[in-house]
């Protein structure tokens, strides 16, 4: 059974993007310890031209709650089993949260990222086949 990954690069090497920066997503298909690159993902332009300052505080540092652009690249990633961003905010992780999808902030190379959570999940889902 597989899955996807969704990064936020800049670069397509690197994990070095904060979730609400990012314009784009590199989605990986994952299937068993292989992965490939499936797409790239854009946010929605309705998503961008939203202004970011809400009102009423996200923990990005810029006022919002979560709402607008956030909301909606987050619905936008629903079908992945995990998000790999550099940072992240309260509300739009919670927002992940509320859907089971993992959220992973780190800064290092996107491919040593998608060894390690791959190698990650599929000693989660061989223990729970064990069963």
């Amino acid at each position: 059974m597989g899955y996807r990954i969704a990064i936020a690069t800049s670069d397509g090497k690197n994990v070095d993007l904060h979730f609400g920066s990012a314009r784009r997503f590199a989605i990986y298909r994952v299937d068993g310890l292989k992965y490939t690159l499936e797409e790239q993902r854009e946010m929605p332009e309705s998503a961008e031209e939203k202004p970011q300052a809400c009102g009423e505080g996200c923990g990005s540092g810029h006022g919002c709650r979560g709402g607008g652009r956030h909301a909606e690249a987050a619905e936008m990633l629903s079908d992945c089993r995990s998000i790999v961003c550099e940072k992240i905010g309260r509300s739009v992780l919670k927002q992940f949260e509320t859907r089971a999808i993992s959220v992973f902030e780190v800064a290092i190379p996107l491919v040593e990222a998608l060894e390690k959570i791959v190698l990650y999940y599929h000693k989660i889902d061989s223990r729970k086949q064990s069963y």
